[in-house]
């Protein structure tokens, strides 16, 4: 039988998409944001596709703290789009 491929759904374009494919940003209880690559911190996780595009367009639409339903700093927007560049070759030559 095949292996179960997690799915999750990117919280910016709704597509449902390979876990593996997607980072995960978690609002702690004391509301702490931060980055969660390994997808196991507690507290309220929103899912966001690991490219350039989707995260400025998050960025732009305010998507995260919709979701999250708290402010986001513009440093995990920061980190997010340097693990996006690491993660896909990207460079801004």
């Amino acid at each position: 039988m095949p292996k179960k491929i997690p799915m999750r759904k990117c919280v910016v374009t709704g597509e449902m998409k390979p876990k593996k494919e997607l980072i995960r940003i978690v609002r702690s209880k004391e509301g702490d944001v931060s980055i969660d690559p390994t997808g196991k911190k507690a507290g309220r996780g929103a899912y966001i596709t690991l490219s350039k595009e989707c995260i400025l367009l998050a960025k732009k639409k305010n998507t995260l703290a919709h979701h999250l339903k708290t402010t986001i700093d513009d440093s995990i927007y920061e980190q997010l789009l340097q693990l996006a560049e690491k993660e896909n070759g990207e460079t801004n030559a």
